[in-house]
């Protein structure tokens, strides 16, 4: 197994990790896993490109790791820190819609390499996530109804919004560019 894959590996590993530190109230040691399984994802992406270390493990295996930590930490979202569920929902859904379309491209012999909404997408959620581990740490270990809480709540909410529109806005701008693959459905 190459070192990408590993990372990728590696990544898989962290979430439930990730998941048993954030249940047990180690929220900053939930944050630190989170980064980490992050940082990974950046680093397992670049070395396969540029060492020719390209496997369809990878290509399987990335994607999905990526969505499964992302995934794991918006549901803890939902029960921890009351976002939404019709939130969340929306972003898996677009998740999957867009995983859908690149199996529907990939039978047709067509790569859809990540643009810059997707990345910008990718970004706005890692760094809301980690906001909200940060969050849920000082909710924690602050006094209850502090200022620094509240303020820190209305960050946490706008984040979401942004985090929300980066991804549906994505999600309909893979669609639009790969729109004629639908035409060619039967």
């Amino acid at each position: 197994m190459n070192l990408p894959n590993k990372l990728t590996t590696a990544r898989v590993v962290l979430i439930p990790l990730f998941l048993l530190a954030l249940y047990g109230g180690y929220w900053l040691a939930a944050l630190v896993i989170f980064a980490l399984a992050s940082i990974t994802d950046a680093l397992d992406g670049h070395i396969a490109r540029s060492r020719g270390l390209v496997t369809d493990f990878g290509k399987f295996m990335d994607p999905l790791a990526d969505k499964l930590l992302v995934t794991a930490a918006l549901l803890a979202f939902v029960e921890f820190l009351d976002v939404p569920a019709w939130v969340v929902f929306l972003i898996i859904a677009r998740e999957l819609a867009i995983t859908g379309l690149r199996t529907l491209a990939a039978g047709k012999g067509v790569v859809m390499a990540a643009d810059k909404w997707g990345k910008v997408k990718t970004a706005s959620q890692m760094v809301w996530i980690c906001y909200g581990l940060v969050m849920g740490f000082c909710f924690y270990n602050l006094p209850l109804g502090s200022r620094a809480n509240w303020e820190m709540y209305l960050i946490f909410q706008a984040g979401m919004v942004v985090v929300l529109c980066t991804t549906l806005f994505s999600g309909g701008n893979y669609l639009w560019k790969n729109r004629q693959l639908f035409s060619q459905m039967k």
